[in-house]
């Protein structure tokens, strides 16, 4: 799954890839309003923490899917 993340007074968007699923990205985001952090964890398993106060924005994306071989 791919997340988008904006972030309050910054030009640029955390991104990355999640095993996790939409419905979970979903409950980290509105369970981080209460806490002010919200705690992602990315395909790699690295641990990604954001003040939910400077949040802008969370896209979640669809699932991608490994390509083999050349795009044209």
């Amino acid at each position: 799954m791919e997340i988008r993340i904006g972030v309050e007074n910054s030009p640029r968007e955390i991104s990355f890839e999640s095993n996790q699923s939409a419905a979970e990205v979903e409950k980290i985001v509105t369970d981080s309003l209460e806490s002010g952090v919200a705690r992602f964890v990315d395909d790699r398993e690295r641990v990604i923490l954001v003040n939910s106060a400077k949040i802008t924005f969370v896209e979640i994306g669809e699932e991608s899917q490994r390509r083999i071989g050349f795009v044209a």
